[in-house]
């Protein structure tokens, strides 16, 4: 068993893909809502389209990470 100070920070985001990163989901999500102001310029289908996405990069980026830490999914992929 390691001591707290050998113990490496252990990152959910280490065993997702490229592509799942926190710097792709930001940048997919914004790409996509203001893609639809611009090709669009209409407020109510950007609010459309940023509802879904907003709570899809919230999940992602708050609430996954704190599941995957906080359930131990993690503890046994740390050694």
């Amino acid at each position: 068993m390691k001591s707290i100070s050998e113990q490496k920070a252990i990152s959910p985001w280490s065993y997702k893909p490229w592509w799942c990163q926190p710097w792709s989901i930001i940048l997919t999500g914004t790409s996509l809502i203001s893609g639809s102001w611009f090709l669009l310029k209409t407020v109510w289908i950007t609010v459309l389209v940023a509802i879904p996405l907003l709570a899809w990069m919230g999940f992602f980026l708050l609430v996954w990470p704190r599941l995957m830490l906080s359930s131990g999914a993690l503890d046994s992929h740390s050694d």
